[in-house]
């Protein structure tokens, strides 16, 4: 009799660790969120989104192609490959994750960015880009005749950017990655929520020694034009040093561009005690 029971347990066990695993994106506990971490190029981690997300990453930046097979995922063209689309790599993923998380993307903090770079031609891109996006309306934060309703994803459209078919939209869900002489204008906050530069183009600094007082004024007063127009604002082509890290962090800059996800989350969690 008690070996019979041993045998029916044996089954039972087998057949439940034979069933599929549901892989559902809930944040851990130990997880602490990051909003100023950016992860430029996410796509070429081990894991795309996953990865940052792991690490408490507020904003992840993909790079989308217009193909025949949909908008794939990849930085050149070379590197495109079927079924690497923005849905499966982020969207469907942020989507499990937010309904398995109380609505949010991390439980502490109301704030995710997904920066989408357009590098196929901006209007056509655009076209599909919207249709795909309006899938996920209720993830995603969306602008009605210019009144902003946020959601657990914020997305941001830089690269290729479609900014006239977008103006005019009475619906959308993305806001326009911004350039400094964007500033000029002061255009809708909504329109353009973040400004972002190429560094290299406004600094000669490259992290070594310290940085120039002329260079630090000029990012002091770009970084206050931005916030004073209600805006936000990244650098990319940043050197992957903490002396750079430590000067944006001193400046206010919003968002920190990395690809070296490790080395920026043990700095802001340091920075932070």
């Amino acid at each position: 009799m008690a070996m019979m029971k041993y045998l029916m347990l044996v089954q039972v066990f087998g057949w439940i660790s034979s069933l599929p695993v549901m892989a559902v994106a809930v944040e851990p506990l130990t997880v602490r969120p990051l909003a100023q971490a950016h992860a430029h190029n996410d796509y070429e981690h081990g894991r795309p989104l996953l990865d940052a997300l792991e690490r408490g990453f507020g904003s992840v930046e993909a790079d989308i192609w217009l193909t025949p097979e949909g908008l794939l995922i990849g930085h050149d063209r070379k590197d495109l490959k079927a079924g690497r689309t923005l849905e499966a790599l982020y969207l469907d993923p942020l989507r499990e994750r937010i309904k398995a998380n109380g609505g949010r993307v991390y439980r502490s903090e109301p704030a995710f960015f997904l920066l989408i770079d357009v590098k196929t031609e901006a209007e056509a891109t655009y076209a599909a880009l919207d249709k795909v996006l309006a899938g996920y309306a209720g993830i995603l934060t969306v602008t009605r005749e210019g009144k902003v309703e946020q959601k657990a994803v914020t997305a941001i459209l830089s690269g290729n950017r479609a900014v006239d078919v977008i103006s005019k939209q009475p619906v959308r869900y993305v806001g326009v990655d911004g350039r400094p002489e964007n500033l000029d204008e002061n255009p809708p906050v909504e329109l353009y929520p973040w400004i972002s530069a190429n560094w290299t183009l406004l600094f000669k600094w490259k992290g070594e020694g310290r940085m120039p007082a002329a260079e630090k004024q000029k990012l002091n007063e770009l970084v206050k034009r931005v916030h004073g127009q209600g805006r936000k604002v990244r650098f990319w082509g940043t050197a992957e040093k903490e002396d750079v890290w430590k000067e944006l962090m001193a400046a206010g800059v919003d968002y920190i561009n990395t690809d070296k996800l490790d080395e920026l989350q043990r700095f802001l969690l340091g920075a932070s005690r």
